[in-house]
């Protein structure tokens, strides 16, 4: 009974879970959007510059890198931008116009902890409307349920096999073998009883 009421507590809280991941992932692309745009103005203005000196992006960073210690930190610092540019953009290519479904499979282009950590905190749980939501909301009780089970089926191994173990230690009452009367002894016969033989098997306590 209290596993089946623990399974049934991780099947709701696995509904919950993943029901919300619809919506997440929706205000997810939001801000992964409105990153890269920011991020784009910054790139645009660095190759606007380079273009105007008759530099190419490479050229302008190691120009940039060459002009002392603040020109050096000032290139890596451009150098990160453009790479994480590049790397939001390849993000949003993928999951921009994709269904909740289709974006299971994607799950590694929401791995940026920057925009995770802002969308997580400005997130406002909701009750799943749509089928999409509904869908998540069954895959998650039937895997908590599942992983409950099988996690409290591991807990209750040791239990189960102490208990076996007593078992297959009960000890069966010991039977007292029977014997031969002592060569040349007779036992005498006792009225309304079988007549005595000679050799009987009697039972040693006699």
């Amino acid at each position: 009974m209290i596993i089946r009421a623990l399974a049934l507590a991780a099947g709701l809280a696995g509904a919950a879970g993943f029901s919300q991941f619809p919506e997440f992932t929706q205000q997810y692309v939001q801000r992964l959007g409105g990153a890269v745009d920011e991020l784009a103005r910054s790139v645009q203005a660095f190759d606007r510059d380079a273009a105007a000196l008759g530099l190419d992006r490479d050229e302008a960073l190691t120009q940039l890198a060459t002009g002392g210690v603040f020109g050096a930190a000032r290139a890596e610092t451009m150098r990160e931008t453009l790479a994480r540019h590049a790397r939001l953009s390849a993000d949003l290519a993928a999951l921009e116009g994709k269904g909740a479904l289709s974006r299971v499979p994607l799950v590694a282009h929401f791995a940026d902890p920057e925009i995770a950590g802002r969308t997580w905190q400005a997130y406002r749980p909701g009750v799943p409307v749509t089928a999409e939501g509904a869908i998540f909301a069954g895959s998650g009780f039937v895997s908590g349920w599942l992983a409950a089970t099988f996690l409290l089926s591991l807990l209750r191994l040791p239990f189960r096999a102490r208990g076996r173990r007593r078992r297959g230690r009960r000890v069966e009452p010991v039977l007292h073998r029977p014997t031969q009367a002592p060569h040349g002894h007779k036992l005498r016969a006792v009225r309304g009883a079988a007549p005595a033989r000679a050799r009987a098997r009697l039972p040693r306590d006699i």
